[in-house]
């Protein structure tokens, strides 16, 4: 783990979804090549995740097809695709390895906890169900509530908003370049979570801890260096 800042006055921990939560990232990758092999299209998987991870749907489903698709019509496609995804990833759900233990003891420390996904509403209903977090996050923004995707940073911030949180008391957890720069472009701390990618790619100034999975986190007390904030 990289060694982490004492970071003061934390108010919150914001968590994006896929491949931070829950250990997905595999089967997304699986649902885009049947989705595209189904509408006849020939892409470069690898590729196609660097472009989209962290985007929504509908500019996923845009930057695929190269063509300015209809609401309607990337709806549509974003039901397609998702399904896919759902029906291979269900059977072999995962979390990322010890999300829930590190929940749970963020709880008990107090912090408001939430959750900034590019992910639509029936992702993040599938990932909850499987979770089965108690209690359920203080809030959850997804993809498809109208914010542009990551690497804008909106989705954080509606998420600090919900919460009644500040963006610098905020500490955002992603597995993704997009979402690194997104955390940092709101003005937020990030701990990178090196399930799908490398901690030279998910580097920055405001990277304040780099993990392959949360069991490093309660390893190293990260929870118990942070400053908590008080009501």
């Amino acid at each position: 783990m990289a060694a982490a800042k004492n970071p003061g006055g934390i108010e919150a921990l914001i968590f994006d979804m896929d491949g931070t939560m829950i250990d997905s990232m595999g089967y997304h990758a699986q649902s885009w090549a049947l989705f595209a092999d189904q509408h006849g299209l020939h892409i470069e998987i690898d590729d196609l995740m660097r472009r989209t991870t962290g985007r929504t749907g509908a500019e996923c489903m845009r930057e695929l097809f190269q063509r300015d698709l209809a609401n309607d019509e990337a709806c549509a496609l974003i039901a397609q695709k998702e399904q896919l995804y759902r029906e291979l990833f269900g059977p072999v759900f995962a979390e990322v390895a010890g999300f829930k233990s590190f929940y749970a003891q963020a709880l008990a420390r107090d912090l408001k906890l939430g959750v900034g996904t590019a992910g639509d509403q029936h992702n993040i209903a599938f990932a909850m169900s499987h979770l089965q977090l108690a209690p359920l996050p203080k809030a959850i923004v997804g993809g498809d509530e109208g914010h542009p995707g990551k690497p804008e940073p909106a989705i954080f911030l509606e998420v600090a908003r919900q919460m009644n949180a500040s963006a610098a008391g905020c500490i955002v957890f992603e597995d993704a370049p997009f979402g690194i720069e997104a955390a940092r472009r709101a003005g937020m701390q990030a701990v990178a979570i090196c399930s799908t990618h490398t901690p030279a790619q998910l580097a920055g100034p405001h990277v304040i801890a780099t993990v392959r999975d949360y069991h490093e986190l309660l390893n190293s007390n990260f929870l118990e260096t942070l400053h908590v904030a008080t009501s």
